[in-house]
């Protein structure tokens, strides 16, 4: 049995980060929800209203014997724009910030030090927050999945669709077995 550890990041929209960790060997399970803020069970109207607090995060089960959480994050730098605050692409929003949120002391200094690192990648400075993980509120069940089950929506054929086509294409080495 793997010992597997978790990683709850922030990247904008939920669909877009979900759909591109459920490609990435070693990650178990992706699962869209929220977090950052008191509010207890928010609904997604709730917290696009931005009165929440909360940001639309990903929260990743992953085998760290497969993947790092370094990769993840690797990873994480190179699938969105950490330098807009609140916003990424048309979607704005305190939802739709930058974030890491970690789940212990180890994973505090390496997003710190990731984070440090990734700044040469960036003309403008970044964004992300790095903020101890709170409790993780599970999305509805139609935004599970789904890009997966709804390829065709428009959001997904305009926003995620060119995202995880990047992304397999850069990281063809950290992808899952078809």
């Amino acid at each position: 049995m793997a010992n597997f550890e978790i990683a709850t990041l922030g990247a904008g929209c939920f669909w877009c980060i979900e759909a591109i960790y459920q490609d990435v060997k070693g990650v178990h399970k992706v699962v869209s929800g929220y977090m950052g803020k008191k509010k207890k069970n928010p609904s997604y109207e709730q917290v696009c209203d931005g009165t929440t607090g909360h940001a639309e995060v990903a929260q990743i089960t992953f085998d760290p014997n497969v993947i790092s959480f370094e990769d993840i994050l690797y990873i994480f730098w190179q699938t969105h724009d950490p330098t807009t605050l609140n916003r990424q692409g048309n979607d704005a929003g305190t939802q739709y910030r930058s974030a890491i949120f970690y789940h212990d002391d180890e994973q505090k200094r390496i997003a710190e030090k990731s984070k440090a690192e990734a700044a040469s990648l960036y003309p403008n400075p970044i964004v992300t927050e790095i903020t101890p993980a709170s409790e993780f509120y599970v999305a509805e069940n139609y935004h599970q999945n789904f890009y997966k089950l709804n390829p065709n929506q428009p959001y997904c054929r305009y926003v995620v669709d060119p995202k995880v086509k990047k992304f397999r294409k850069s990281f063809a080495d950290k992808l899952q077995a078809a």
